[in-house]
């Protein structure tokens, strides 16, 4: 064949796979479907019989306080859920708390952090984490993300000083942060692990439930969790000092009878402390949550899988890089592209096919929030920011441009556990519509 008839050939080639990719609805061609898909919160969308007849039997005794509650030696719901969640989470104590922000609070108390202490934390994540820090008096030190979107363990390593006591990798929607690298760092430099699981329960790092690893952990209950009582937290750990520190510090100090008992007996004593008490009515939907989280987690994980299967030969598709994709919860598919501007057109291309996708959500890139930027803090002469490296430390986006860049460039096409598999069905044939004409 000559150079013209190949050029000739090329250009039919080419015409003819223009003509046959479909038209994007946002073009003006038929979209996917009319009618929107998007998730909902996954915990109310399982509630039944069984989250009312926990409350229906407390509502019945009379019993809403945890340590009153107890009738004739049975164990209270609250109690009962943390023995259970402990059990599911293979750790040897589980603690019940108010919130997830209470959890995180009462995790860093344990571990005796305080003013002259620095923990580092990722530069994505909410809020709880950097309060829970300077409400201690300790100085919070960010680490920027890599493309997994948890903490990058190389920049975490780098902003360790003799002054950090703990580090906080924090599982982000649904994908574990690389636990191996994060706990050998931690190791080398003796070190204490806050595992912050509030966005993943559910979720599994090489065969090892999140919030079983770090020296303490947390997780939350609130409304857009895998498992909801509307809102309330977990503490694990299996360091029995650590859960005695804890349990005081989540109820002014004491030592209740049935956590003593767990214990064996208490080594310290009260010191001023917090009031996290869970209730019964929250602990009783907390239980029966609980019970269907592997039957929550597995249909998510089912849904994710089938989609990042099905589109994982697009040319040139490059996803969120998972730590383990086995463990993966199964929030969503997460798309990685080269600039802000194509991954928002695909999310406004894949809307007008009545999917809809979003950048990752959830958390803030807290470095730049203006009261953080700021060193705002509840009294001007809060510990946090008077030493000498307090004063020092700067926040804002010179110490994150490498995480606004990642999150600029991502997409996440969410998935629910109840969707079908026509559903399923219906965003992978927009992602395989959409991706290819945006992306290039």
């Amino acid at each position: 064949m000559d150079r013209r008839s190949f050029a000739a050939t090329a250009m039919a080639t080419a015409a003819a796979s223009v003509q046959a990719a479909p038209q994007l609805a946002i073009d003006g061609g038929k979209p996917v479907r009319e009618k929107m898909l998007a998730p909902h919160f996954y915990g109310p969308e399982y509630y039944g019989e069984e989250e009312r007849r926990e409350l229906t039997e407390v509502v019945e005794t009379r019993r809403p306080f945890r340590w009153y509650s107890s009738g004739h030696g049975t164990p209270t719901k609250v109690l009962t859920f943390e023995q259970e969640f402990a059990a599911h989470m293979q750790t040897r104590y589980a603690l019940a708390v108010t919130s997830g922000s209470a959890a995180l609070m009462t995790a860093v108390a344990a571990l005796q952090v305080g003013p002259g202490d620095e923990v580092i934390l990722p530069t994505w994540t909410w809020y709880s984490c950097y309060n829970a820090i300077v409400l201690m008096g300790a100085l919070p030190v960010f680490a920027e993300i890599d493309e997994s979107l948890g903490i990058d363990p190389a920049d975490m390593e780098s902003k360790i000083t003799p002054h950090t006591k703990a580090v906080m990798p924090v599982h982000i929607e649904g994908v574990a942060a690389d636990m191996d690298r994060v706990l050998a760092i931690a190791r080398k430099h003796n070190l204490k692990v806050i595992e912050d699981c509030a966005q993943s329960m559910g979720a599994i790092y090489k065969g090892r439930q999140v919030g079983s690893m770090g020296d303490i952990n947390i997780f939350s209950l609130q409304i857009c969790k895998t498992v909801t009582t509307g809102d309330g937290g977990m503490v694990t750990t299996n360091d029995p000092a650590l859960f005695e520190r804890a349990t005081r510090y989540h109820d002014l100090g004491i030592l209740r009878p049935p956590h003593e008992k767990i214990l064996g007996a208490g080594k310290t004593g009260m010191f001023p402390s917090s009031q996290f008490r869970m209730n019964e009515f929250t602990g009783g939907v907390g239980l029966a949550q609980l019970r269907k989280l592997d039957m929550i987690a597995s249909a998510l994980r089912k849904n994710t899988n089938r989609v990042y299967e099905a589109v994982k030969d697009l040319p040139g598709i490059r996803f969120r890089m998972r730590p383990d994709p086995k463990g993966d919860l199964g929030v969503g598919v997460f798309i990685q592209f080269d600039s802000k501007a194509r991954r928002d057109r695909f999310r406004k291309a894949m809307a007008a096919e009545g999917i809809y996708a979003r950048p990752s959500s959830g958390s803030e890139v807290l470095p730049i929030q203006p009261h953080i930027e700021n060193k705002v803090t509840l009294h001007p002469a809060w510990p946090s920011f008077q030493t000498e490296r307090g004063k020092a430390i700067r926040y804002g986006a010179a110490c994150c441009p490498r995480t606004i860049d990642i999150l600029d460039r991502c997409a996440c096409v969410p998935l629910d556990p109840k969707f079908t598999p026509s559903d399923v069905d219906d965003v992978i044939t927009a992602i395989r519509k959409v991706y290819p004409a945006v992306a290039a």
